[in-house]
């Protein structure tokens, strides 16, 4: 019986680890889709593209990725002048 507890004991810390890395994995997919969706309802509100929309656009953007506490999307780079 003794043979059969060190894989059964290191079978176990697997399996945890492993159930452990698939529940962080859900997580950040569960916020990437709650951040497009976000992403999604700030462009259904604000679908032109001149600046007051931008402006609107980002910070309704800004406001729900609050909301849901997630983190802030980094800013396109914006060209330079010439």
């Amino acid at each position: 019986m003794n043979r059969f507890a060190l894989p059964s004991a290191a079978a176990l810390a697997l399996w945890a680890v492993c159930a452990q890395a698939t529940q962080q994995g859900q997580q950040a997919i569960k916020n990437w889709k709650q951040a497009d969706n976000c992403a999604r309802q700030a462009q259904t509100a604000y679908p032109n593209f001149d600046a007051d929309s931008n402006t609107k656009r980002d910070a309704k953007l800004k406001a729900c990725l609050n909301l849901y506490q997630l983190p802030p999307r980094e800013p396109f780079a914006q060209p330079g002048a010439r």
